[in-house]
């Protein structure tokens, strides 16, 4: 062992360190796609108090929120752009037929579930589309929910209002 306490022994240290065979890296294990028997891939997403079933498979890019086609059950353009998002980041759109069912929460709680698990099926039928989706951030599920009331507040934390006399 070189003595690295001078510039000589640094070096040394150095040169070895170098000269001394590399240790391969492992690779990673390629992903597989998760299928089940009908063809399709299944996630959960969640988001606030609303939790969603997805299923995603090939087709013409149908997507079903508890019977109802998505227009009729998201009435508001942003929850429909919130649902079609991941589609974008992949560049998949019109590829995939969804079909979800999602409970809990409001509509816009309802909305973020759906695409995070539109955004898991997807990686999980196509594992090649993990990229993209992860790196826009859709796989995280989103942590944020409401604070709970603490006792002696009106609220989360605001309190009663204060009065002198």
């Amino acid at each position: 062992m070189a003595d690295i306490r001078s510039l000589e022994g640094l070096k040394a240290a150095v040169s070895a360190a170098a000269a001394a065979p590399a240790m391969p890296e492992p690779e990673a294990a390629p992903r597989e796609p998760v299928r089940d028997s009908l063809g399709r891939a299944y996630a959960t997403g969640k988001r606030k108090d609303a939790v969603a079933r997805v299923w995603v498979k090939p087709g013409s890019g149908r997507v079903t929120v508890n019977g109802k086609d998505m227009s009729a059950y998201f009435a508001r353009p942003v929850l429909q752009m919130i649902l079609k998002q991941p589609f974008q980041i992949a560049r998949v759109e019109g590829q995939f037929d969804v079909m979800a069912t999602v409970a809990g929460g409001g509509l816009s709680g309802q909305a973020g579930a759906v695409k995070h698990g539109i955004s898991k099926a997807l990686q999980l039928y196509e594992p090649s589309l993990r990229a993209p989706l992860k790196a826009a951030g859709f796989l995280t599920r989103d942590s944020r929910v409401v604070e709970r009331k603490k006792y002696g507040k009106r609220k989360a934390r605001r309190s009663f209002q204060f009065s002198k006399r």
